[in-house]
C-alpha cells in the first residue's frame, strides 16, 4: 500500500460556516463522511483505513458546532440547507466535482439532504442507523411534543437553549459515557425498563443512563477524545441541529414527499430505536429510495453502528461503493 493511501492528514477548509474540520486518508474517488450527535469525525476511525486501502479518498468532517470546524453562534445557522452546502463546499475545497456521502445518525439526514438537494454534487448516498422519511405531515415539535404521555421526548427536552447544556457540561465524560452506554447492545437497559430517550417531568435525560461500564466499543481512550472535543467546545453547537427541525421543515417545503433517486444504501442494528420506530420509512423505501442498492439490519447492533460492528459496516460500504457506477 502506497503511503499516500495511508497517511492521515487533517485540513481545515473554508465553508458557509467559516470553516470544516477535515480528516482524510487515501487517494481515488472521493467519500465524504458525516458524523451524528454527540461525536465527531473520530466515529470513522474504523472506516478511513479500510476505505483508502480500497482505493478510495475517504474524508470524514467535524460537522460545524463540532470539533475544530466552526461554531456560529446563532442558532439558525445550524439548519439542514446550511449543512448540506458546508458539505458541498468541502467537496469544491478539496478539489473534487463530486462525491458519495456517507453518513451515521443526524450525518445520516444530512447525508440523505445532500443527495436530495444537490444530486449535481453528490452522486451516491449512504446511511447509517437513521433511515430516510422525505420531508412530511405535521410540524416536527408538534409529533414530538406528543410523545411520551407524561413523560418528555428527549428532542423536545433538547429545544430549549442552555437546558440541556446545563445538564451535559458540568460533566461532560459522565454523561457521553452515559449516553453511549444507552444506545450500545451490549450496555443498553432490559427490554421493559424505562427508556432513555424520554425524560420523567422536572427530571434530566441522564436519569436512565446505565453506569458501571462501558460499551465494548468504546474505550477509556475514545471516551478522552469525545470528551476532551465537548469539553473544549461546549455542546451547544451540536444541540442546535435540533433546534431547527422546525425551520428544516419550512426551508424543505420544496422537497415534500420527494424520493431520492440517487444511488443508495441503508445500514441498520436491530437494537437500535432510530430502526424500530422508523420500521415503516424502511418499508416505503421502494418509493422512496428507487435508487436503493441494498438495505440492511445487522443482528446484535445498538445505535452507534460504525463503531460496534466495524468489520461489517466495512464490508457492506466497500462493496456498495464498488457497485457505484464510475
Amino acid at each position: 500500500m502506497s503511503e499516500q493511501a495511508t497517511a492521515v492528514t487533517h485540513r481545515l477548509v473554508p465553508s458557509p460556516a467559516g470553516r470544516i474540520h477535515v480528516v482524510e486518508q487515501g487517494a481515488g474517488p472521493l467519500v465524504l463522511l458525516v458524523h451524528g450527535f454527540p461525536e465527531s469525525w473520530y466515529s470513522w476511525r474504523h472506516q478511513l483505513p479500510v476505505l483508502a486501502a480500497a482505493g478510495y479518498r475517504a474524508a470524514a468532517i467535524d460537522v460545524r458546532g463540532y470539533g475544530r470546524s466552526s461554531k456560529p453562534g446563532d442558532t439558525e445557522a445550524y439548519r439542514m440547507l446550511e449543512l448540506v452546502e458546508d458539505n458541498a463546499a468541502v467537496v469544491r475545497a478539496l478539489g473534487e466535482q463530486s462525491a458519495v456521502v456517507v453518513g451515521h445518525d443526524w450525518g445520516s439526514a444530512i447525508a440523505a439532504n445532500s443527495a436530495l438537494v444537490r444530486p449535481d454534487v453528490f452522486r451516491a448516498v449512504g446511511m447509517l442507523s437513521v433511515p430516510y422519511a422525505p420531508r412530511g405531515g405535521p410540524r416536527p415539535s408538534t409529533v414530538f411534543a406528543q410523545l411520551g404521555g407524561d413523560e418528555e421526548f428527549y428532542v423536545s427536552y433538547f429545544q430549549e437553549p442552555g437546558r440541556a447544556e446545563a445538564e451535559i457540561e458540568p460533566d461532560v465524560r459522565g454523561w457521553l459515557a452515559g449516553f453511549y452506554a444507552a444506545l450500545s447492545a451490549d450496555t443498553m437497559p432490559a427490554p421493559g425498563a424505562p427508556d432513555p430517550h424520554f425524560v420523567v417531568r422536572g427530571g434530566k435525560l441522564r436519569d436512565r443512563f446505565p453506569t458501571g461500564r462501558l460499551p465494548v466499543w468504546l474505550s477509556e481512550h475514545d471516551l478522552d477524545v469525545y470528551a476532551g472535543e465537548f469539553e473544549r467546545t461546549g455542546v451547544s453547537g451540536a444541540l442546535n441541529r435540533y433546534r431547527n427541525m422546525d425551520r428544516d421543515w419550512e426551508d424543505l417545503a420544496g422537497f415534500d414527499g420527494a424520493p431520492i433517486t440517487r444511488p443508495s444504501l441503508f445500514i441498520g442494528g436491530d437494537l437500535d430505536a432510530s430502526t424500530t420506530w422508523m420500521a415503516d420509512a424502511i418499508k416505503a423505501y421502494p418509493t422512496t429510495l428507487p435508487g436503493l442498492v441494498s438495505s440492511h439490519i445487522l443482528d446484535g447492533c445498538g445505535h452507534w453502528i460504525q463503531q460496534e460492528h466495524p468489520a461489517e459496516i466495512n464490508r457492506l460500504l466497500t462493496d456498495w461503493l464498488a457497485s457505484l457506477p464510475a
